[in-house]
């Protein structure tokens, strides 16, 4: 966890600007000498900063911290209706097992965590999602369901679909869905949706959505990711800086669609999502377990499994599994 010592400086220099030794110093009721010791810190949470003579120190990228009110501020008022809850954390493992906890303690539907950081965060098949401090999105949904599993079958595919209102509700557009469950821009992953399902299969379950989405991420950390991805920053071509007002619409779509998804189920989304298909017609491979598929996508069934055509021409339709296109495995 953060000290408050760390989460002070980073506060002061989240403005990207210079701040002396002794305005840090000051602030942080420390020696000048001890200011080092509170920078150094910072690189383990991979934040880059300048050290210039006479100007004194400054984080190499600013920071859009997240801020409650300025979400908040975003939302419609039907959507604080359904807010179950907004919680922020510097530092934590994992959103959406936090989340998972609080599910048993009896937490409210429509409860968000989100975090500046991420230390176990992951993604699909145990992999880890790279967090780096204050940098991109890391975000969890809880929501409780009545009518046991059935309700929430297809709703990763339909998360998506509200994560792109959300973006292109910001002017960004190009952008694509990759079953079941990644945003992707130009053929490179952007962002990756995360459903986890708990309770009883016929009856009162939950199911915490975490949705992870690069705003920037330096390169630096990065060199351990093993496929094609991108950012906000690359797709816009300059840094985004519009993080809180992103974060209150994704809040806002995703509650809408919560709210009425158990009811109106998959098929009110599929045309949009369909829309959005960046596999349709792309020679692939599908990977399920040990097994590998060759052939071509031919889109979603209506139930939202993807359909495949083999090189012998039948057509399967998988409810998991793993696509490469392209030599780019999600």
């Amino acid at each position: 966890m953060l000290t408050d010592k760390q989460k002070h400086i980073i506060c002061l220099l989240a403005d990207g600007e210079f701040h002396s030794g002794t305005e840090l110093a000051q602030a942080l009721a420390v020696s000048r000498s001890a200011i080092w010791k509170q920078l150094a810190s910072l690189n383990v949470l991979g934040l880059a900063y300048t050290a210039v003579s006479g100007k004194g120190y400054r984080l190499e990228t600013p920071l859009e911290l997240l801020s409650a009110e300025a979400i908040q501020q975003v939302l419609t008022n039907e959507a604080k209706a359904l807010l179950g809850g907004l919680q922020i954390f510097e530092q934590i493992d994992s959103t959406n097992r936090y989340l998972s906890e609080q599910a048993q303690h009896q937490a409210a539907s429509g409860l968000f965590c989100l975090a500046e950081q991420q230390t176990a965060g992951k993604g699909r098949r145990g992999r880890q999602w790279v967090s780096p401090f204050g940098c991109n999105i890391y975000l969890s949904l809880l929501w409780r369901f009545q009518h046991g599993y059935a309700g929430a079958a297809g709703l990763s595919l339909a998360v998506g679909v509200a994560v792109i209102d959300a973006l292109r509700e910001l002017g960004i557009d190009g952008l694509g869905l990759k079953w079941p469950n990644d945003i992707y821009y130009q053929g490179k992953k952007l962002g990756g949706i995360l459903i986890e399902m708990s309770g009883e299969a016929d009856g009162p379950c939950h199911a915490v959505i975490g949705l992870g989405l690069n705003l920037y991420l330096p390169d630096s950390q990065a060199e351990g990711i093993n496929q094609a991805w991108t950012d906000l920053s690359k797709v816009l071509g300059q840094r985004f800086s519009k993080r809180n007002l992103l974060v209150g619409y994704l809040i806002k779509h995703l509650l809408m669609l919560m709210a009425d998804f158990e009811n109106v189920g998959l098929p009110k989304y599929l045309p949009q999502w369909r829309h959005y298909d960046c596999l349709l017609g792309q020679a692939a491979q599908v990977f399920v377990g040990e097994q590998v598929f060759i052939g071509v996508v031919q889109g979603v069934d209506a139930n939202g499994l993807l359909l495949f055509q083999h090189t012998d021409g039948k057509i399967q339709a998988f409810a998991s599994g793993e696509v490469s296109f392209h030599g780019h495995a999600s």
